[in-house]
């Protein structure tokens, strides 16, 4: 229970929109209670995640289609003051029925039992940027067409209804249309344009050049939507809140493209046209067609209040970036997002992603095939310090490197030299399987700016891998292992999985498994002269490692920061402890 009054309702708090105005207002220090219809714990949870202070939150359970909304007999209600109703069904296929059923008459009981609040301050509703607009002077002015798609209809209907219920009962009411709110949690509507960006599938954009899909960075709008109430000329106003500099949907696609390294669509095909086309070919659902417009809104009104307030919108372009990069995280909605801090950068010209502290890392992390620097993430969070992880160039979430031309060496040196670039300590590096060989070579050349070595389950010390993995017969096999019940079976990580996905990803891990079988005899002599202490990993029922002592994880296979994180970590740590002991060389720079 809430310590102190509750002065604040929000009804869909566990949804996108809702937990962040929940979090906002408890850093305001506002009582709040966070009105749910599912487990409060995908709540509380995530406000946990977020380091907000929860002790003056209250959850309670709520079903906003039913009259009272379930809430009756709880008295510690009964001082509120605000009502926030960010509470919606946001799906595209909906029946009429399914839509009106939250959208209309969930917004309409929601402001009824608004009406009872004596104290009652200001009904905030959240409605849609492509509804507004419309002022009917009674019920059934406007005529809502539910043929185009019940959502838009919904929010359209309810946008209108809500004006009129409002009025009816003196209701202080203010709505807010926002665009596209966008932010970590968000896989709808346009995030569908970017998954199917990442994984190749967009080969051209619906609509012209001037379609305009604008967007608004969800704490920004979390801030202004908390601040409505505080000031009271904003009672009886509609406020559209989005970016004006929002690029033109084809420049944003190029933006977010750019970030993450792959292919913009060149091609554009007019809404017309979409619509006319088989859903089956194009992959559009018509629903989404609705919003493509090269309509502008007035601003002006969400501006000024927004000065007023001291808000300040972060730049469109950064906003963007970050998001898309949550979107890979949490790949499209379909996992969970690795430790932070995460995201692409430009190392030696190839965007990478990368995860941890680039600049004071006390271990730096190379990944495995076919893995990506998730695989490191039990680990990451067991070890004593710091740790810096990436995706090798083509490998993962990152894009391919180009070819070194003759004489530069292996094609991963200039990567991994630029990936050191930043780091101002002199870390532990460590490398699994493929991963090793990068570490090795790095440590060798610069042996002043590393602590130590620990290779785990050394490919090149092991067997060689059977010539399928070596051949074009393996490319099917990989492409395979995109089935999620065929790659769980070969213990490969959902994030993995989802990465094979990607176009041309199993040919450039047979690639990779080539060049390390090429390797194999320079790292073998990069191991005889390395200057930098070296441990060697070895899971017992892995293939043995030729020729060398090594550490041995019991019950441990070809991938022990998988399946044995914590017997990995010790071992980690322990070269760490050790490489802190002996007398160091001053780091370069």
């Amino acid at each position: 229970m809430a310590v102190g009054p509750i002065d604040s309702v929000v009804f869909g708090a566990a949804g996108f929109i809702g937990r962040s105005l929940v979090a906002e207002l408890l850093r305001a220090r506002r009582g709040v209670a966070a009105a749910v219809r599912g487990r409060a714990d995908r709540l509380t949870s995530w406000l946990t995640e977020q380091g907000v202070d929860t002790a003056r939150l209250t959850v309670v359970t709520a079903d906003i289609t039913a009259p009272g909304l379930g809430l009756d007999g709880l008295a510690d209600l009964g001082q509120v003051r605000d009502v926030y109703n960010t509470a919606a069904r946001f799906a595209f296929g909906l029946s009429a029925e399914e839509a009106r059923a939250v959208n209309v008459t969930g917004a309409l009981n929601v402001a009824d039992w608004a009406a009872t609040r004596p104290g009652l301050r200001r009904l905030v509703h959240i409605s849609g940027y492509r509804v507004s607009g419309d002022s009917p002077d009674r019920r059934g002015d406007l005529a809502v067409d539910y043929r185009q798609g019940a959502y838009k209809a919904s929010k359209r209907e309810a946008d209108a209804a809500l004006r009129v219920r409002a009025r009816e009962l003196g209701i202080p009411l203010t709505i807010v249309n926002p665009a596209t709110v966008v932010g970590t949690g968000q896989f709808i509507g346009l995030a569908t344009v970017v998954r199917d960006l990442w994984y190749g599938r967009l080969p051209a954009l619906p609509g012209g050049p001037d379609i305009f899909l604008p967007v608004v960075d969800g704490d920004y709008f979390a801030r202004f939507t908390a601040a409505l109430p505080e000031h009271e000329e904003t009672e009886g106003n509609a406020y559209w809140v989005l970016d004006d500099e929002t690029p033109n949907l084809p420049e944003l696609v190029r933006t977010v493209a750019g970030h993450l390294g792959v292919p913009a669509p060149r091609r554009a095909i007019p809404v017309g046209v979409v619509r006319r086309l088989p859903r089956a070919l194009t992959g559009v659902d018509p629903e989404t067609l609705s919003f493509l417009s090269a309509d502008r809104y007035d601003t002006a009104p969400a501006r000024s209040f927004a000065e007023r307030a001291g808000l300040v919108m972060p730049p469109v372009g950064e906003v963007l970036r970050r998001w898309a990069d949550g979107l890979v995280a949490a790949r499209f909605g379909r996992g969970v997002p690795p430790r932070g801090p995460y995201g692409f950068h430009d190392v030696a010209g190839v965007r990478t992603w990368v995860a941890g502290e680039r600049e004071t890392p006390e271990y730096v992390l190379f990944h495995g095939l076919p893995l990506d620097a998730d695989s490191w993430d039990a680990v990451r969070g067991r070890l004593d310090a710091p740790a810096l992880a990436a995706d090798l160039p083509g490998l993962g979430r990152s894009a391919a490197a180009r070819r070194s031309g003759p004489g530069r060496g292996h094609p991963l040196d200039d990567w991994t030299a630029a990936l050191m670039g930043p780091v101002r300590t002199r870390p532990v590096l460590v490398g699994h399987s493929f991963g090793c060989g990068p570490a090795l070579r790095y440590a060798a050349a610069h042996p002043d700016r590393v602590a130590a070595v620990v290779l785990v389950a050394p490919a090149f010390l092991q067997a060689p891998s059977p010539r399928l993995l070596r051949s074009g017969m393996a490319v099917p096999v990989l492409r395979r292992m995109r089935e999620e019940r065929l790659g769980r079976m070969l213990g490969v990580p959902a994030g993995a999985i989802a990465d094979m996905r990607r176009p041309g990803a199993a040919r450039r891990v047979i690639e990779a498994t080539r060049v390390a079988h090429i390797a194999r005899d320079g790292l073998r002599r990069s191991l005889d002269r390395i200057e930098v202490p070296v441990t060697i990993v070895a899971g017992a029922a892995d293939s043995p490692v030729a020729g060398r002592s090594a550490a041995v994880i019991a019950g441990a296979g070809h991938y022990p920061q998988l399946t044995h994180p914590e017997e990995l970590a010790e071992v980690l740590r322990a070269a760490g402890r050790r490489a802190r002991q002996e007398p160091s060389r001053p780091a370069r720079g």
